[in-house]
């Protein structure tokens, strides 16, 4: 991979077990800079040997290959966190170097690979950067370049990878057990649900809900459509579907397409397709179909290889040049937004478009929650991508974790919205309002699969432990589980559930994550960003002492019928709690 530096973007697949490859490419040592570059106009680009004045300075030119000047090209001295621009003849200055001491300059724009220039030593004129344009076509030929083995990802950027390894569901969107599971409508220990049953009705034959009397062990795609292998894989195995979305089956996925959405993947997504009008993808387009990715020609001494990433200095100019979608929450659009049968099932991009976290001014990208800075492996911060094999020391800050938290992250979850519960005595009752804001999440919560909810519990005792009855509010739907609440079921206590509740539109099955069938909207009244909901609880008091409420707000992943249906274990998580004596 001679020398391979980057960091692996970010494709935040739609996955059943929850989680979000990351960003960037190379690595450079940190030079100091001791006053801010500032593009120099053209007049002052110097023709005589510089003055002492001047001695701290580099000025040159960014050529194009073939020897035409490029313009607006971003100089720097690699790893600086100040930068200038090359103007309309391809000239640049950068000022305030520190004299007699060798730095590596480096230019860059959108569509070039990167460039360099070893041991420049100021005062220096008549640098010359050279830049190459990248590739516009791909090679449906190309050989990915596996995550872990011989000659892989790992070889090169072993922390990046490990932490990418240990964290992210990305790398086992192909094997996941539960996604598995729904394709074939199996449970996890293989047993397979009796064939969709059909009615034969005035148009056609239609589905029929399961017969209660057989064994059941959930729906399955493969059930329904047991002659098509469906478009699951143009996100959860992105680099197999891209010549066939519709018939790769996941059960037969091979080498590094086991990996789901791994790295070398995402570092070949040159761009995106949206529609101009809403800036979602297309209906019907979801993952790889509106993806334009870039393989290259291993074969061609100018176009070996291509690496997108988000260092715009990098040390692997051959290989590697930035891509400013990476950055951006467009490059997560192909998979989190998809309609089936005209019914929008997951939308995170579409909810944070909506939002004011999309503003270019003052918002936050998918980025900055889902790969977020410093990387730390085993209680070390990474500083080089690349150590030993092209890298070099960059901040901290500058390098991404490839740890995409999500639906199982209890640490994002417990940040993503605050609670507010206030209580108290009116007469011989308990008065308790809970407040719900979501003031940290720039999606709706829960987001993406349909499956997610949050159920909210609120429980009043006496001072003996004893529980004490709702008199007003509401309660736990049916879906929250019906049983022992000791194991989970909460359905019928008092509090609120969230969700986006579908039905199948032919067996009404309701909830239902088996969206390849035809759905409708029962309900949704997830939290948007900034959104709040606040419920009312009212409860009998007890004669004396003084009553404590207990309010508990859950995060779970798959509605309990259905997990005990396919018998997944998924624990809930908590993700706020709150105590208060009444007095």
């Amino acid at each position: 991979m001679k020398g391979l530096e980057m960091k692996l973007p970010v494709l935040f697949g739609f996955l059943m077990a929850g989680g979000f490859i990351a960003l960037a490419v190379s690595a450079c040592q940190r030079l100091p800079v001791t006053s801010p570059t500032i593009p120099a106009p053209a007049s002052s680009i110097p023709t005589v040997a510089p003055t002492q004045f001047e001695q701290g300075r580099i000025s040159g030119s960014v050529l194009d290959q073939a020897g035409k000047p490029v313009a607006g090209a971003t100089v720097r001295v690699q790893t600086s966190q100040d930068f200038t621009t090359s103007d309309g003849q391809g000239r640049f200055v950068l000022r305030g170097l520190e004299t007699g001491k060798a730095v590596t300059v480096s230019a860059w724009k959108d569509l070039y690979y990167c460039a360099k220039q070893e041991t420049v030593t100021p005062p220096v004129q008549d640098v010359q950067l050279r830049l190459r344009l990248y590739q516009t076509n791909d090679n449906p030929d190309y050989a990915w370049v596996p995550p872990t083995g011989e000659n892989s990802c790992y070889s090169c950027k072993p922390g990046v990878t490990q932490i990418w390894l240990d964290n992210d569901a990305h790398g086992k969107a192909a094997l996941n057990p539960r996604f598995l599971s729904m394709y074939n409508g199996t449970d996890l220990q293989g047993h397979t649900s009796p064939p969709v049953r059909y009615s034969q009705g005035d148009y056609g034959k239609a589905p029929i809900p399961p017969d209660p009397s057989q064994p059941y062990y959930g729906p399955g795609y493969k059930l329904n459509f047991p002659n098509s292998a469906g478009n699951c894989a143009a996100c959860h195995i992105p680099g197999a579907a891209i010549a066939d979305p519709y018939g790769v089956d996941p059960n037969q996925v091979a080498g590094v397409d086991k990996f789901g959405v791994h790295c070398d993947f995402c570092h070949k997504i040159a761009g995106v397709r949206l529609d101009p009008q809403t800036n979602l993808p297309y209906p019907n387009s979801p993952g790889v179909l509106s993806i334009d990715i870039r393989r290259p020609f291993p074969e061609d001494e100018n176009r070996y290889q291509l690496f997108f990433g988000t260092f715009d200095d990098d040390n692997v100019p051959q290989e590697d040049t930035k891509l400013p979608l990476i950055a951006q929450s467009q490059f997560c659009a192909p998979c989190h937004y998809g309609i089936f049968w005209d019914i929008v099932v997951y939308n995170s991009y579409g909810e944070w478009l909506a939002s004011p976290y999309s503003s270019p001014q003052t918002g936050k990208t998918c980025q900055t929650c889902h790969t977020p800075a410093p990387s730390v492996l085993n209680g070390q911060t990474l500083t080089n991508v690349a150590p030993g094999k092209g890298g070099v020391e960059r901040s901290a800050g500058a390098i991404h974790a490839h740890t995409f938290p999500g639906a199982t992250s209890l640490e994002l979850l417990q940040n993503a919205l605050t609670m507010q519960v206030s209580a108290w005595l009116q007469g011989e009752q308990v008065i308790v309002e809970v407040s719900l804001n979501n003031d940290n999440t720039g999606h709706h919560i829960p987001s993406d699969s349909p499956l997610r909810q949050m159920i909210l519990l609120v429980e009043a005792r006496d001072e003996l432990g004893n529980t004490l009855s709702l008199a007003e509010g509401g309660t736990v739907p049916d879906w929250g589980g019906v049983g022992d609440p000791q194991e989970g079921y909460y359905a019928g206590l008092p509090g609120k559930a969230f969700a986006k509740v579908l039905a199948e539109l032919w067996t009404d099955v309701s909830p239902t994550g088996a969206y390849w069938n035809q759905t409708r909207l029962v309900s949704d009244n997830r939290l948007a960003a900034f959104a709040t909901d606040t419920s009312r609880y009212v409860f009998n008091a007890a004669q004396t002492g003084s009553p404590k409420i207990l309010v508990r707000l859950i995060y779970r992943r798959a509605y309990r019928s259905l997990a005990d249906q396919k018998g997944w274990q998924i624990p809930d998580i908590l993700m706020e709690a709150a105590e208060i004596d009444v007095k």
